[in-house]
C-alpha cells in the first residue's frame, strides 16, 4: 500500500529535482551533449584498459625472466598491487 503524498509535497519534490537537473546541467556544461561526453569516457576507458593489459603482460614477462612472481616486480617498482 502507498502512501499518499500531497500536492504540495508533489509540487515541492519536482522543484527540487529541476533544481539538481539544472545543477548538473550547468555542472555539465551548458550546450554539451552528454552521449559525446559517456562515448569519449568510454574510449578513454577502452584505451586505458588496452594499455593496461599490455603493462601487466610486461610485467609477467619480467618476472619471467627475473625468476620472481608479480606481486614480487610489483612490490619492487612500488606499484598497486591490486586495482
Amino acid at each position: 500500500m502507498h502512501a499518499r503524498v500531497s500536492a504540495t509535497q508533489q509540487e515541492a519534490r519536482v522543484n527540487a529535482l529541476q533544481q539538481e537537473a539544472d545543477r548538473l546541467q550547468q555542472e555539465l556544461g551548458i550546450g554539451e551533449d552528454a552521449a559525446k561526453i559517456v562515448d569519449n569516457h568510454i574510449k578513454l576507458l577502452h584505451r586505458y584498459n588496452e594499455i593496461k593489459d599490455a603493462t601487466q603482460m610486461l610485467i609477467g614477462r619480467l618476472a619471467n625472466i627475473k625468476e620472481m612472481t608479480v606481486r614480487e616486480i610489483h612490490r619492487e617498482m612500488d606499484l598497486p598491487e591490486t586495482d
